[in-house]
């Protein structure tokens, strides 16, 4: 028999699992749905010495309690930290560690670290949530949202976990997670709530950037599941968590294939372009035309995060090399760049990276400073935002290909960069969208909304689509269709640069 141990996240208790737990145990499952010291419907058995230590101790009472030979502990957001700490003082007794739409907290990580919201984060650090025996006051209504996704759940349920929420002890959030290393040794299962942001592809993209920091999901005792709901599948989705959970213990899911040699983002661009003079200055790489006038220029902007340590750095990737030299051999100075987007918590100083960028551009003379388009790709195009609120005269357009246009649901990024919303202000600015259509769900959600409020504001939108393109199409999907898109909307940009 297994048993599954399932640890709630934040303000919650084991009530949250009542409808998943019913269906584990149909199907035979023994099943512990827990209450950690101080939460759910136990506020007062919490002291000032509540912390992480705390609620680890309880799940390793629990685990020695426990005869089933099979045990799977499944950690819900926050719950992943206390699910990481008893594992690692009981590995022989796990036979896998399941993180449900939870992060991947190291050694040293306070549960702090990984709340989405910044604004969230700032306020518990400056306790303003906190009440005097040191507790964190559960969100409102309105302030679930800021928790993580809370798409998919009924009304009713919603209502019931503002009801029934607890207040959190600031220790639990705030004590640094201990690991001593041995549960990277065991078998573990991703469980990925789209619409709160990331899905497999993500991941995989993120594998074959090297990020070091999950070089271990390759191993083949790792695998993957997607659920299309929000933050809390055991109130939107139970029944298909309860199949997914018993699936997971099954050993089944899919699994992460090893980076190849030559990675998807490194493979050639799909369009054959003549080689010219390409200049390095600083972080930014000028693709001169043959011209004997100042010529208009088109900046490319990355996508990220992209770990610090990426080599080759994105200007030299082939996507932002052909696409540099493809508009530079149609008269235009093309420029890219490396910004230094390399965590979520980076769009400031990477919005920053790009303002300097363009001002260089700008000034060099063998550019029109007056006639300048930003061109924005994947990540990037959050960055996109502060130009659309407020665009001054000499930017004369905005493209983005396969963008994210509004921060997903677990970025935390606050208003700024939301291009959806920016897109109001944008006046008569053009904007050559290209979008594809093996996009996925939660980006595709995004360009919607974008869409939706271009509409609403009778916005100068041009959308390119690429019905069977992939996000990064330009060096996976080497389709005339493909190359038909880029040079429409190469020659669009160009368009209105010249108009």
């Amino acid at each position: 028999m297994t048993a599954f141990i399932l640890v709630s996240g934040a303000f919650t208790g084991g009530w949250v699992w009542e409808e998943v737990a019913t269906r584990l145990e149909e199907s035979g499952a023994e099943v512990h749905s827990v209450t950690l010291t101080g939460m759910g419907d136990r506020p007062g058995t919490a002291g000032p010495g509540t912390d992480l230590e705390t609620h680890i101790e309880d799940l390793v009472r629990l685990i020695d309690r426990v005869q089933a030979a099979e045990v799977v502990i499944v950690g819900h957001c926050y719950g992943i930290h206390p699910v990481l700490g008893a594992a690692d003082r009981r590995p022989e007794r796990i036979a896998r560690i399941v993180h449900l739409d939870a992060g991947m907290p190291r050694d040293g990580d306070p549960a702090l670290e990984l709340v989405p919201d910044r604004a969230v984060r700032d306020r518990l650090l400056r306790a303003e949530q906190v009440e005097d025996d040191g507790s964190v006051t559960p969100p409102t209504h309105d302030e679930w949202q800021r928790w993580g996704s809370t798409a998919g759940i009924p009304a009713r349920a919603l209502e019931r976990l503002v009801r029934l929420a607890a207040p959190q002890p600031l220790g639990t959030l705030t004590q640094p997670l201990r690991l001593s290393g041995v549960t990277s040794g065991l078998p573990m299962t991703g469980v990925l709530c789209t619409a709160n942001g990331a899905g497999i592809a993500m991941v995989e993209s993120l594998v074959g950037l090297g990020d070091p920091r999950f070089r271990a999901l390759v191993d083949p005792r790792v695998t993957f599941f997607e659920l299309d709901t929000g933050h809390w599948p055991m109130l939107s989705t139970p029944d298909e968590l309860a199949g997914v959970l018993l699936r997971a213990a099954a050993g089944e899911g899919h699994r992460l294939a090893a980076p190849s040699e030559q990675p998807a983002h490194l493979r050639p661009f799909l369009m054959e372009v003549p080689e010219g003079p390409r200049e390095r200055v600083g972080r930014v790489d000028l693709y001169l035309p043959d011209a004997d006038r100042p010529r208009p220029a088109v900046v490319f902007v990355h996508g990220g995060p992209v770990p610090a340590d990426a080599r080759p750095t994105p200007r030299d990737w082939p996507a932002y090399v052909g696409y540099g030299q493809y508009v530079a051999s149609l008269g235009a100075v093309g420029v890219t760049l490396d910004h230094r987007l390399h965590d979520l918590a980076d769009y400031e100083r990477a919005a920053e990276d790009v303002a300097e960028a363009v001002e260089l551009v700008r000034a060099d003379p063998r550019v029109d400073g007056e006639r300048v388009a930003l061109w924005y790709f994947s990540g990037g195009g959050l960055l996109s935002a502060d130009w659309l609120a407020a665009p001054p005269p000499w930017l004369r357009c905005v493209a983005a290909t396969y963008p994210i246009l509004a921060p997903l649901p677990n970025w935390g990024l606050g208003e700024r960069f939301r291009p959806a919303a920016a897109v109001r202000a944008a006046g008569p600015l053009p904007v050559v969208l290209t979008r594809v259509g093996l996009e996925s769900a939660a980006i595709a959600r995004t360009v919607e909304e974008f869409l939706a409020a271009a509409t609403e504001c009778e916005a100068d939108v041009e959308v390119i689509d690429v019905p069977l393109g992939h996000h990064g199409f330009e060096t996976t999907d080497h389709t005339e269709q493909a190359r038909q898109a880029v040079d429409r909307a190469a020659r669009s940009v160009l368009g209105h640069l010249r108009n």
